[in-house]
């Protein structure tokens, strides 16, 4: 299964709003995944809208034909795009890939490689063959791959194709930032305090820290997406940090520099889109809130912010512009601040691509990003005037990654998908509304009705964070999840009416399959006869978190009558166990939930307000019997250390024999190209070490035994 990618994009309707919009919109939600190896394994949900409403003037001659130098959603998105504006596509793929949805989208496709991105989608040479084999004029990059290597661009330049994105200067001052930082200072931007040359070893970090006060920012120069990044609040973590972001920074960037600055505590992280051409335009399209991260890595972003007044806004936008005319800016880019509960704004990067996030801008201002960005490419100047922008709505964007939100907000998971469906049933359904309450309700049916089988996501937590009543209010920073929960996140709580509501469902689709066995057997061909006895109600014990609540349902039709704990309670519907999805009516409320698992033992997991929960639904008397059945003993783990999450060994800190205290680094994982130190539970010898440097350990996977 190495290299697997599958894409998708779907979800339309026909809607109109704002000024911008003269033509109806096509909404979508996509869904993307990929497995390379351990590091690489992540899903996104990413809301958006592919926009015709910017309008397409057939008389502006642009590209005959663009090479997509990358794939999954963004490559499909720039199709879009090209094929609205009347331009050829090549999408390029590794072997493994040749049957992914931008592949079949677009006009013509060529093979760079085998999976490993490394032969493929960074392959600089197989895909400079692709451009001169297919004739293509201009590369679009996406983002992500090549998206910011200034050596890509001018070997395309050497050879009089257009990179469609930011020169090769932007993309080098931008890209180190160190020299951005001193880029913004010279053009008034508010940086913040830190020291601005090279941290040349740990005990020059400690000085450097010492001086800047604690706590610090420890980050790597040509680092981006939270790698190379740590906090340290004292000379220990200075050290550790130091060591820890280097080797991150080289493994990821190839570039192992580091930087110290003052770290901002409790920040709001809130981006500008810029916009600029080739003849000294530049625009700021407001910005994006992306507070809510886990390992410095967005999670949940919207625009615009419900912190920003007009004021602030306009006074980040001006300095975003200013740094972007300081590097001579010529496409779409990105520059972000941290901002304090003063609303006072620090510059802390600019990336020269088109972002993740980049759709729910489109949706509030109405521009299709990536039609400017081709212009700005052709050399045209750009069409609106900064008073031009406008602020319609509210979108809101999650990031569905392929990991266990139960550990540590979020460690890798990897698997084979075994049932994918997008939330397209919900007619008019996006993550865009008119005000901010709209969009997260929209947000909210779309995660409910998201069916992904055969790998752990994170679903639940997107959930939780944008029903929690801080996050309705604004009240948000980058450390909001470790605020909010600060013994990890458990699931959904449900509160006494959910509780029930959740046992009475639970229990209707327990009856409700019962009665659905009972009817295949009628239809059956046994030859001894069957006596089935009438049953007027079903007398049921249901265990939820080791608790056991009596259950009596009874069936009128569609609808069940179910008593729970005394309480009595009407679920009505469809009950189509054949469907991942289930809308359910319990007293007038709706419910989507989703049956993951349904055994003949009566254990159930199901998919409720966005958690899973596992229950066993028993008759009474199998419940009486089940009293005399033996427990499995569970595992002792106190003198075991398994690995979390799946990834790569990178360092190996003990030996057979070693005496080890608690709390003492045992070993170093990396997963997606995050360096996790695991450390020991307890004191004691280490008996037997079962990996070393450079082993692929898998989740669970044993790694090393205390006596």
């Amino acid at each position: 299964m190495a290299g697997l990618w599958t894409g998708a994009a779907a979800l339309a309707a026909a809607g109109r709003r704002g000024r911008w919009w003269p033509h109806p919109l096509i909404r979508s939600v996509a869904l993307w995944t990929v497995k390379h190896d351990p590091h690489h394994s992540r899903l996104y949900l990413v809301a958006s809208r592919t926009l015709c409403s910017a309008g397409y003037d057939s008389s502006e001659n642009t590209f005959d034909k663009i090479l997509i130098a990358n794939r999954g959603e963004i490559a499909c998105r720039v199709i879009k795009t090209c094929k609205k504006m009347g331009i050829k596509t090549v999408a390029i793929h590794s072997d493994v890939d040749a049957s992914s949805v931008h592949v079949k989208m677009a006009d013509e496709a060529v093979c760079v490689g085998p999976a490993p991105t490394s032969k493929s989608y960074l392959n600089m040479d197989a895909i400079m063959d692709a451009v001169r084999s297919t004739g293509a004029q201009a590369v679009h990059p996406g983002y992500g791959f090549l998206s910011e290597n200034k050596e890509f661009a001018k070997r395309l330049a050497a050879e009089d194709v257009i990179f469609i994105g930011p020169d090769t200067h932007a993309i080098q001052a931008m890209g180190d930032k160190i020299e951005s930082k001193l880029l913004a200072k010279k053009a008034k931007v508010n940086t913040i305090p830190g020291f601005d040359g090279v941290v040349k070893d740990a005990d020059e970090a400690v000085r450097i820290a010492r001086e800047i006060g604690y706590p610090v920012m420890i980050k790597a120069s040509a680092g981006g997406g939270g790698k190379g990044m740590r906090i340290a609040w004292d000379d220990e973590e200075t050290r550790d940090g130091f060591r820890f972001s280097s080797q991150e920074a080289a493994s990821s960037f190839g570039d192992d520099r580091l930087l110290i600055e003052k770290f901002i505590d409790n920040p709001r992280h809130i981006e500008i889109q810029v916009l600029g051409d080739k003849h000294g335009n530049a625009l700021w399209l407001n910005e994006r809130e992306c507070s809510i991260q886990r390992r410095n890595q967005k999670v949940v972003e919207e625009a615009p912010s419900i912190f920003l007044d007009s004021e602030t806004r306009i006074a980040m936008g001006e300095q975003a512009v200013a740094l972007a005319k300081a590097v001579n800016y010529s496409s779409a880019g990105t520059v972000e601040f941290l901002v304090d509960s003063k609303k006072n704004f620090y510059f802390l990067e600019m990336n020269t691509r088109l972002q993740v996030e980049h759709p729910i801008t489109e949706c509030i201002t109405g521009l299709d990003l990536v039609q400017e960005m081709i212009r700005v490419a052709k050399g045209y100047p750009l069409r609106h005037k900064q008073a031009d922008i406008p602020i319609n709505g509210w979108a809101v964007e999650c990031r569905v990654y392929a990991e266990d939100p139960y550990k540590s907000f979020g460690l890798p998971s990897i698997g084979r998908l075994s049932q994918y469906e997008e939330p397209i049933r919900l007619p008019g359904l996006i993550t865009y509304g008119s005000d901010r309450t709209e969009a997260l309700k929209r947000m909210e049916d779309a995660l409910d009705n998201y069916v992904i089988r055969g790998v752990t996501h994170n679903i639940a937590l997107l959930r939780e964070v944008i029903i929690n009543s801080r996050f309705i209010e604004g009240d948000i920073n980058t450390k909001f999840l470790s605020d909010v929960y600060p013994d990890g996140f458990k699931g959904h709580q449900l509160t006494e009416t959910e509780r029930n509501q959740f046992l009475a469902v639970a229990s209707s689709l327990f009856v409700a399959s019962q009665l659905r066995a009972q009817h295949f057997q009628d239809h059956g061909n046994s030859r001894v006869p069957i006596v089935k006895p009438q049953v007027a109600s079903w007398e049921l014990s249901v265990k939820l978190h080791d608790e056991i609540h009596a259950v009596v349902a009874s069936s009128r039709g569609p609808t069940f009558s179910v008593e729970v704990d005394g309480s009595k309670l009407n679920v009505t519907s469809t009950w189509n166990l054949a469907s991942p999805l289930l809308s359910v009516n319990v007293d007038g409320t709706q419910r989507t939930i989703q049956c993951l698992s349904r055994e003949a033992g009566g254990n159930m997991s199901i998919q409720f307000l966005g958690t899973v929960y596992k229950v066993r639904i028993l008759t009474k008397l199998a419940a009486e019997l089940n009293n005399f059945m033996l427990e499995k003993a569970a595992e002792d783990t106190s003198s075991v250390l398994r690995s979390p999450m799946p990834g790569v060994v990178v360092a190996i800190s003990v030996k057979p024999g070693d005496l080890v205290a608690e709390g003492q680094e045992i070993c170093v994982i990396e997963a997606m190209k995050m360096q996790n130190s695991m450390t020991a539970g307890k004191t004691g010898k280490v008996k037997s070490v079962h990996c070393k440097a450079g082993d692929t350990v898998g989740e669970g996977d044993l790694l090393v035994e205390l006596e």
